[in-house]
């Protein structure tokens, strides 16, 4: 398979699993404010193959999200790109200038961060465009909805992506579907392994909670 064909077939391989992880795994947590965990595939895609492929595989998700099972339109789409880039992109464009652990981590938490402010913003400019409320009111659910649900969101993420990037690109390297790296993570830490156990079930058992199941 030539580098061309590969990379095609990867992007579609990935828009493929992002989408029905997206349509599936939608879990209700406040308001209209859903969690699901595509993002993941997203940005595990933009640590293996780089930004770019975080950034394609976004903007094709979203897109075919809009025409399909969104109700938001083309704000909504836009906003799914923002935030998934903001998230991805970031994590993915320190990886891989830090092809390192630490790298990992801070690529990660950076995302998290960027994509907490990111959306804190444009929550604030677009959600009463296509959600119909009055700016002012969207004004007052920033700290008390969107912050935590974001830092939910991010966290998940976060957790979730680190968790699985070890075991995934061993199996891709397995299959000769990615060539071996000498700079690639080879361990990981079992306090970040911890660490992240702990943030999912946290982020979990909040869910749960919110949805009346605890």
């Amino acid at each position: 398979m030539n580098s061309k064909t590969k990379k095609i077939t990867t992007i579609a391989m990935l828009c493929a699993v992002t989408y029905v992880v997206m349509v599936v795994g939608r879990i209700p947590v406040v308001l209209f404010l859903k969690y699901d965990p595509s993002d993941v595939i997203v940005t595990l895609g933009g640590l293996i193959w780089g930004p770019m492929t975080s950034c394609i595989v976004s903007v094709i998700v979203a897109s075919i999200e809009m025409i399909t099972v969104s109700d938001t339109g083309i704000l909504g789409c836009i906003m799914n790109i923002i935030q998934t880039l903001s998230f991805a992109c970031t994590a993915a464009v320190i990886y891989k200038k830090r092809h390192t652990l630490s790298g990992a981590v801070l690529g990660l938490g950076v995302g998290c961060l960027a994509m907490i402010v990111v959306m804190l913003m444009w929550n604030y400019l677009v959600t009463p465009l296509y959600m119909g409320y009055p700016r002012e009111a969207v004004a007052e659910l920033l700290i008390p909805v969107f912050l935590p649900f974001n830092l939910l969101k991010g966290g998940l993420n976060a957790s979730v992506t680190f968790l699985l990037y070890k075991p995934v690109i061993t199996a891709l390297r397995k299959s000769g579907y990615v060539a071996a790296s000498e700079k690639e993570i080879r361990s990981r830490h079992a306090g970040m392994v911890l660490l992240a156990s702990i943030i999912i079930a946290t982020c979990i058992l909040f869910i749960l909670s919110m949805n009346g199941v605890l």
